[in-house]
């Protein structure tokens, strides 16, 4: 026979983090690496130990002459997106060869390939995650042969050329505020304000547009409207 559950036990009191759901029944709400699938042209890649995802872009603080400290700061620079991938040499396959690819040295590669990372945390397909990361270069391939370690494995560190993520109902934006359905500050699904009607009247806001990847979009600097965030609306 079950326990007794006590009550408002389903999440932490101060931070408000989910526990169980609210009829009492355990859960397990941690994201795990065992719901992720990496995949190329619709095939996992099997024998994955580990893969990275790095982004970063360069930010410039002004100064002046008269002023002890910042006035203002922004972006200098495009978002570099990189990482690496590290698997063991499985079913024959090196690692170029198991992306996808028809070679095994990085100086063959002629055109880009796409990486897709899928969250499957969800039961519900259409709120599974799939993050593509678009137009892969691979940079380096390292292969280690060890005495003390008889299994062969391959790093693959790479670059792209952009990122995105979606929901697989369409091209929804992934930042809704996740179980616990926390607003974020702006516009779009599950936002708390409305919209400058600057950017064609778009109902999303500019920072899940560029999430999403939708029409194109690789960054939101170039959106019109910056300068007024907070002012006569709010752009994101």
């Amino acid at each position: 026979m079950a326990g007794p559950v006590a009550p408002n036990s389903f999440a932490a009191p101060n931070t408000g983090s989910t526990l169980g759901l609210n009829n009492g029944v355990n859960k397990t709400s941690v994201a795990l690496s065992t719901n992720i699938l990496i995949l190329v042209n619709g095939t996992a890649v099997g024998a994955v130990q580990s893969i990275s995802v790095n982004e970063q872009r360069a930010i410039k603080f002004i100064s002046e002459v008269g002023t002890d400290g910042y006035i203002d700061s922004s972006p200098s620079g495009s978002t570099t997106i990189g990482g690496s991938c590290t698997r063991i040499r499985f079913d024959r396959l090196r690692i170029a060869e198991a992306f996808g690819r028809g070679f095994i040295h990085v100086r063959s590669q002629v055109y880009p390939f796409d990486i897709v990372i899928l969250d499957k945390q969800k039961r519900d397909q259409a709120s599974q995650i799939s993050t593509v990361i678009k137009n892969v270069w691979i940079k380096s391939i390292n292969t280690d042969y060890s005495q003390n370690d008889w299994i062969i494995s391959d790093r693959m560190d790479w670059e792209a050329e952009t990122i995105y993520s979606i929901l697989n109902n369409g091209n929804s934006p992934v930042a809704v505020g996740g179980e616990r359905g926390i607003k974020h500050w702006g516009a779009g699904p599950n936002g708390a304000g409305t919209i400058l009607m600057g950017d064609n009247g778009n109902a999303n806001n500019i920072e899940q547009l560029v999430d999403t990847g939708s029409g194109g979009r690789r960054g939101s600097l170039d959106a019109a409207g910056l300068i007024d965030i907070g002012d006569s609306g709010i752009l994101f």
